[in-house]
């Protein structure tokens, strides 16, 4: 699994997860029930203690918070959200776990909270789980809706993963409903039939906690990720290391080399020096006498050199740090940087791609060359000059990539200033939204204020375009497995769908799937959201 190595806590879950197909695989007898009770009995306990470990991490992060506002702030309030998916998603596999047994057992909800698996009559009855989460010719079923809700979980926990780390927990967070799933005959099945037809109610019941199980495991890796990233700036002297961030490393003539010397967790107690000598590969403390000297602010310090001369620079340095226990500390650094001619800048002002269907901002410059002056080109789509500047557009569907080149007016002819490769990709999906809910929670009386549905862009989109919702389908659970089931052809709710929402009470949950959007690539299809009245 891309070198990821499980944890002793996740091979404990796949270990249950194997006992439990195991299981389902074989008649069912007392003896077979009894190991339901006992595979399920384990998996409780485990939750039990899932739920413990994972509240203390937030006890530590909220004291953290405490300590210190500024730094753990962002983090802190993403852990919250973080807490309110899983609790909402937890609280609803909990209500599907009881009204299964209550559909069964024809015992009110209120009574199968409380009854123990061992005490339930029908738990070798699979007609009644099989209707409740399969459905069948007069309604549909609860699976699917839970399939939804938890791909929806699992992709909103990858959102709090820096893009770059979001591969390895793409694979370690579980919650997959995409697997090659086949019956005993080898026919292919679907995460729903795999999961719940033909299947007891004690081992669907026993299959709902697992689901609790990776849902905590989920919560726990995204909640202890989010900790470990505000204690990567603490002054660890065991990892620290000189770090030099250069501006840039290539420098037109006649302007400045820029760059920042720090320590990588930087601490900004310390006003940290700077010691370097110019044109050394390396430098000593012996050497310090002879280096030119910079005091730094706030765990940095700025360094420029002039740009005077176009070729290859060098130089090395120390940053003189102090220690908790009040001595010195020192960290060797190095660096080297380019001073070439002018030459022509070509940038997008919003983004570094092209996005097909819209018009993208891109800034064009030329050291030297006044605006007039430049006559660049691009490969493909189109670029036209605006009042704030250049326009890319026109995109074609193929184009996957293009290249603008520029060209500026010189002596009478016409002289190559440089040229720039870009990607070009589809519009990010937009997210679907209900004005004034916030974590996914609303009122009644605010819902029906805005009864429609809107698109907004995920936050790491810097760039603003339309999307329309066109049609969706809203669902609510009644109970017993049934849902209402209400669609509207346009973004905005229907009368019967405004009569479904006002009936609805504290926790309830509404579903709003099969969301069909229209932006300016045409119409597509975007994720579900679950909506917990309050």
């Amino acid at each position: 699994m891309a070198g990821y190595k499980e944890t002793p806590r996740q091979k404990m879950i796949a270990m249950m997860y194997l006992v439990l197909t195991a299981l389902l695989a074989l008649n069912v007898s007392k003896e077979i029930l009894d190991a339901f009770l006992v595979v399920n009995d384990s998996i409780e306990v485990t939750n039990e203690k899932f739920a413990q470990k994972i509240d203390k991490v937030y006890r530590d992060f909220e004291m953290q918070y405490e300590l210190n506002p500024e730094k753990v702030g962002d983090e802190w309030e993403e852990a919250k959200r973080v807490r309110n998916q899983t609790t909402q998603l937890i609280n609803y596999v909990d209500s599907l776990k009881y009204e299964v047994i209550s559909f069964s057992e024809k015992i009110p909800f209120s009574e199968a909270k409380t009854i123990a698996l061992v005490d339930v009559k029908k738990k070798d009855n699979f007609d009644y789980p099989t209707n409740f989460f399969i459905g069948n010719d007069t309604k549909k079923g609860v699976a699917t809706p839970l399939k939804d809700s938890l791909n929806n979980y699992r992709a909103r926990l990858l959102r709090f993963v820096d893009e770059d780390r979001r591969p390895i927990f793409d694979e370690r967070l579980g919650l997959k409903t995409d697997g090659d799933y086949k019956n005993a005959n080898g026919q292919p099945l679907n995460w729903e039939y795999y999961n719940f037809y033909h299947t007891i109610l004690a081992a669907d019941v026993t299959i709902m906690n697992k689901i609790k199980a990776e849902i905590y495991n989920a919560e726990s890796d995204i909640i202890n990720y989010l900790y470990s990233s505000i204690t990567e700036a603490d002054f660890k002297f065991s990892g620290l290391s000189a770090k030099v961030i250069a501006k840039s490393n290539y420098v037109f003539q006649g302007g400045d080399y820029e760059a920042e010397v720090l320590v990588a967790a930087i601490d900004e107690t310390q006003n940290p020096i700077v010691y370097y000598i110019e044109g050394a590969d390396t430098m000593t403390q012996s050497q310090i006498p002879q280096a030119t000297k910079i005091e730094g602010d706030k765990g940095s310090v700025q360094l420029s050199l002039p740009a005077s001369r176009e070729g290859s620079h060098k130089y090395a340095g120390i940053i003189e740090m102090t220690d908790p226990s009040g001595l010195p500390v020192y960290y060797g650094f190095s660096q080297d940087y380019i001073v070439a001619k002018p030459s022509a800048t070509i940038s997008p002002t919003k983004m570094n791609v092209f996005y097909r269907g819209v018009d993208n901002p891109v800034s064009i410059s030329a050291s030297g060359k006044a605006d007039s002056q430049l006559k660049p080109q691009i490969d493909q789509g189109s670029l036209t000059r605006t009042d704030t500047g250049w326009v890319v557009k026109d995109l074609p569907p193929e184009a996957y990539e293009t290249t603008i080149r520029v060209y500026a007016d010189d002596e009478g002819g016409s002289k190559f200033m440089g040229e720039q490769l870009f990607r070009v990709k589809r519009l990010p999906d937009p997210i679907a939204r209900i004005i004034g809910s916030e974590d996914d929670k609303i009122s009644v009386k605010r819902m029906l204020a805005n009864p429609f549905l809107l698109c907004t862009m995920p936050e790491y989109v810097d760039f603003e375009y339309d999307f329309r919702v066109t049609s969706f389908t809203m669902y609510i659970p009644q109970g017993g497995g049934y849902f209402v089931t209400e669609k509207s052809e346009s973004q905005m709710f229907s009368e019967k769908m405004k009569n479904q929402i006002q009936s609805l009470k504290k926790n309830d949950i509404i579903v709003f799937r099969d969301i069909n959007v229209r932006g300016p690539e045409g119409p597509r299809k975007i994720e579900s959201i679950n909506i917990t009245i309050q």
